[in-house]
C-alpha cells in the first residue's frame, strides 16, 4: 500500500475535496502554509492511504479534474492499514485491474534511481567484466556467476524501456548511454586483463580457448538466446513495476551482457577472431532484445504519459523505435537461424550415427560386443580461414566417429570399423573416418 501527500494550491482545495470524496477515499486534511520557495501558495495538505494499484488513477483523476502541476505528490511506501474501508477500497482497485502495478510517477523515479553515477558505474562494470573474463577462463560457473551479481546493468536497460513510453527523452537518452559505454567498457576491461593473463603466463597462451566450456557455449548464440534475452527484459520490467525488488532481476539481465562480453574480450586478447565475433554477436541480440521487450512489457501494463500531446509523441516514438529494434534483431537472427540449423544437423546426425552402431551389434557376429559410447568430431574449419574453430562453432562437418566398445578378453574384430563407416554414409550420405577402441570387459557367470 501507499501513503499519499498532495499540497494542495490557493484555489484548489474544493477540486481536490470533491475528487476524493466522489471516489470514496478517506483522506485528511490539514491546513499549511508554503515556504518562501514556491511561486504559488498552498493552503492545506491532503493524506490519504491507497492501494498500490490505485496510486496512478487518483492522481490522474485529480490532475484532471483541476489540480495544477505546482501541487507537491509525495508517495510513501506504508506497511498496513487495519480500517474495513480500505479493504473494501482494495478489492474495488483489484477488480478493476488484473496487474497490480506502481504509478507512473513511481517507476519513473525508480527507473532514475537504478542507474548509478557514471563512475561508479564504470567503476562496478570494469571489475564485473574481469570477474567475468576470469571465471570464463577457469571454466569456472560459479566465478561467472558471481561477475552477473555485481553488474550495474539492469538501471540503463530499463531506463530506455521507460524513457521510451512515458516521452522522458533524458532517461532515454542516459539509458542507451550507459548500455552503449558499459558495453564498450565491460570488452575493453576483459581485453585488458586476458591481454595480461596471457602475455604474463598465467594461463596456457597455447590453449585453444574456443574449447574452454564456458567460453563455447557462448559461440553458438541460436533462438534459445533470443528467448533468454526477451525473458530477461520482460521479468525486468515487471519487477520494476510490481515494486519488487529487481536485484535477482538484474543478475538474469547480466547474465545476458557480461559473459558474453568478457568472451569478446577474451577473444581480441587470444586473436581469435571466432569467439569475438560469435559472442560479439550475442551480445548485441540480447542488448536488443532486452530493450524490445522492456518497451513492449511496459506498454502492454498501461504506461503512458499523462497529457495527450505527450501521449502521442510517446507513441510515435515508441513505434520508430521498435522498428529500428526488430529491423535490427531481424538481421542479426539470420545468425542466429544458422546456428540452430547448424545444431539441429549436428543433432540429427549424432542421432543416426549412434543408431548405425546400435543396430551393427545387436546382428551376428558383435552378439558380444557392447556399445559404451559414441563421439562425433568435427572437422576445424573457419569463415576466418584460421581453422581455429571448435567442434560447437557454426561453420563445421562431421570428420571423425569414435565408438567405444566393450568386448571379452583379447576378441577384436578389423573389419567392424569399416562396416560402420560404411553404413553411416549409407544412412547420412556422408563419409566419416571411424575409430574403435575396445574395453576388454568380464562378466560374472
Amino acid at each position: 500500500m501507499r501513503h499519499v501527500e498532495v499540497t494542495i494550491p490557493a484555489g484548489e482545495r474544493e477540486t481536490v475535496v470533491e475528487t476524493l470524496e466522489e471516489m470514496e477515499i478517506d483522506y485528511y486534511l490539514t491546513d499549511a502554509t508554503s515556504g518562501p520557495a514556491g511561486d504559488r501558495e498552498h493552503t492545506a495538505v491532503a493524506t490519504f492511504p491507497l492501494p498500490q494499484g490505485a496510486v496512478q488513477p487518483v492522481i490522474d483523476e485529480l490532475h484532471s479534474s483541476g489540480l495544477s502541476e505546482d501541487a507537491h505528490v509525495v508517495i510513501i511506501d506504508a506497511e498496513v492499514d487495519t480500517s474495513r474501508r480500505f479493504e473494501e477500497l482494495t478489492e474495488r482497485f483489484e477488480t478493476d485491474s488484473s496487474i497490480t502495478r506502481i504509478a507512473r510517477e513511481e517507476i519513473l523515479i525508480r527507473a532514475r534511481e537504478l542507474s548509478p553515477r557514471f563512475w561508479t558505474f564504470i567503476t562496478m562494470t570494469i571489475i564485473s567484466a574481469v570477474v567475468a573474463a576470469a571465471g570464463l577462463l577457469l571454466d569456472s560457473p560459479a566465478v561467472v556467476v558471481g561477475s552477473m551479481v555485481i553488474a550495474p546493468l539492469v538501471g540503463p536497460a530499463l531506463s530506455t524501456g521507460v524513457g521510451t513510453v512515458l516521452n522522458e527523452d533524458d532517461l532515454f537518452r542516459r539509458g542507451v548511454k550507459l548500455q552503449a559505454i558499459g558495453g564498450v567498457v565491460s570488452i575493453l576491461s576483459a581485453t585488458v586483463f586476458a591481454f595480461v593473463v596471457r602475455k604474463l603466463y598465467l594461463f596456457p597462451p597455447n590453449t585453444n580457448i574456443a574449447t574452454i566450456g564456458q567460453i563455447s557455449g557462448r559461440l553458438t548464440p541460436d533462438f534459445l538466446s533470443l528467448i533468454v534475452a526477451l525473458g530477461a527484459g520482460v521479468a525486468g520490467v515487471f519487477s520494476l513495476a510490481t515494486g519488487v525488488s529487481v536485484a535477482l532481476v538484474g543478475v538474469m539481465i547480466a547474465a545476458a551482457l557480461i559473459p558474453p562480453a568478457a568472451a569478446v574480450g577474451i577473444g581480441i586478447a587470444w586473436l581469435n577472431p571466432t569467439v569475438a565475433v560469435s559472442s560479439g554477436v550475442l551480445v548485441l541480440v540480447n542488448v536488443l532484445s532486452i530493450n524490445l521487450a522492456a518497451i513492449l512489457t511496459l506498454r502492454y501494463m498501461g504506461y503512458q504519459p499523462r497529457s495527450w500531446f505527450k501521449m502521442e509523441r510517446s507513441r510515435q516514438e515508441m513505434v520508430k523505435r521498435i522498428g529500428v529494434l526488430v529491423l535490427a534483431i531481424s538481421l542479426l537472427s539470420v545468425f542466429l537461424g544458422a546456428v540452430t540449423y547448424s545444431t539441429y544437423q549436428d543433432a540429427q546426425f549424432e542421432h543416426n550415427a549412434d543408431d548405425t552402431v546400435g543396430d551393427m551389434l545387436g546382428e551376428a557376429p558383435y552378439e558380444d560386443v557392447q556399445k559404451i559410447g559414441v563421439e562425433v568430431n568435427y572437422r576445424q574449419g573457419s569463415m576466418f580461414g584460421n581453422g581455429m574453430l571448435p567442434t560447437s562453432t557454426l561453420f563445421h562437418e562431421p570428420d571423425r566417429v569414435i565408438v567405444t566398445v566393450g568386448v571379452p578378453s583379447d576378441d577384436r574384430y578389423p573389419r567392424l570399423a569399416d562396416r560402420i563407416a560404411r553404413n553411416i554414409e549409407r544412412r547420412t550420405g556422408t563419409n566419416v573416418n571411424v575409430e574403435l577402441r575396445y574395453i576388454e570387459t568380464d562378466r560374472a557367470s
